[in-house]
């Protein structure tokens, strides 16, 4: 898990998550490098790795420490070419950060597998319980709201990463018919570059999450594998029947390779 820093003319923050892939790259949404409300003045500066809890430069369990994280400076910023960052479908929700030098992996730090094999690419993940995980925002449900607004790359940026330390969730793969059916009501439309998961009560990814993996094993695979990238979701975060809508990696692999360099 990546968090990552924006530098703003007064002070700093992290507003976007993402997951380290190789040494020297992590993926994350274009939303996050290009979003359409993103603030001109803010600068994408670096990636943090091997973090848990915000609050404290060295975590422990008991007598196992994880020792300070991995501050790593961003050198280029690679968005899909395809992304339009006026495009409420959020197609193409996809970015890599090339860093400015290789991540030392330790206990703590190590990349996950890209799902890049035909038997993964094929492979039907609709009733599989996933894993998204990240420093957003943690929110009550609220069983009388009705009406489900989008949140918007402009909404998940600017209200930043509200948990100190990283939360994870499980929660399953829907069928993307069934989740194109849920936000046609409000105009958005789901394509085969695209996933959904989640649509439980108080199970979501929430604001603050955007970039990060939707992540999982499948059978005969023991590694954890990136599926998908969140991109956008229901507010407020984990209403029932809504799922969240998160960029499907195996349509991306090729793109992705392609862009990777020693």
């Amino acid at each position: 898990m990546a968090l990552i820093r924006y530098d703003k003319p007064r002070g700093w923050g992290f507003y976007c998550g993402g997951v380290l892939i190789s040494p020297k790259y992590v993926l994350t949404a274009a939303h996050c490098v290009k979003g359409e409300d993103l603030p001109k003045n803010w600068r994408l500066s670096q990636v943090r790795l091997g973090e848990w809890n915000t609050t404290s430069s060295v975590d422990c369990i008991d007598t196992d420490c994880s020792g300070p994280p991995q501050d790593v400076p961003v050198e280029r910023v690679i968005p899909h070419e395809d992304y339009d960052p006026a495009d409420i479908h959020q197609a193409n929700d996809i970015a890599l950060l090339r860093l400015e030098h290789n991540v030392v992996f330790n206990d703590f730090v190590k990349p996950i597998c890209l799902p890049t094999s035909n038997d993964l690419k094929r492979t039907s993940l609709v009733g599989s319980d996933m894993e998204v995980a990240g420093w957003g925002k943690t929110e009550t449900q609220n069983e009388t709201f009705e009406i489900v607004v989008l949140n918007s790359g402009a909404q998940t940026l600017l209200s930043g990463s509200e948990s100190d330390v990283k939360l994870k969730v499980v929660v399953p793969v829907v069928d993307n018919s069934q989740c194109a059916n849920v936000f046609s009501r409000v105009s958005r439309t789901i394509t085969s570059k695209q996933m959904c998961a989640g649509g439980v009560a108080g199970q979501d990814s929430c604001r603050g999450d955007s970039g990060g993996p939707l992540m999982g094993k499948v059978r005969s695979h023991s590694n954890w594998f990136v599926f998908g990238v969140v991109s956008y979701g229901p507010s407020p975060c984990g209403t029932p029947g809504w799922p969240g809508v998160y960029t499907r990696v195996t349509e991306y692999t090729d793109w992705i390779l392609s862009k990777l360099k020693p």
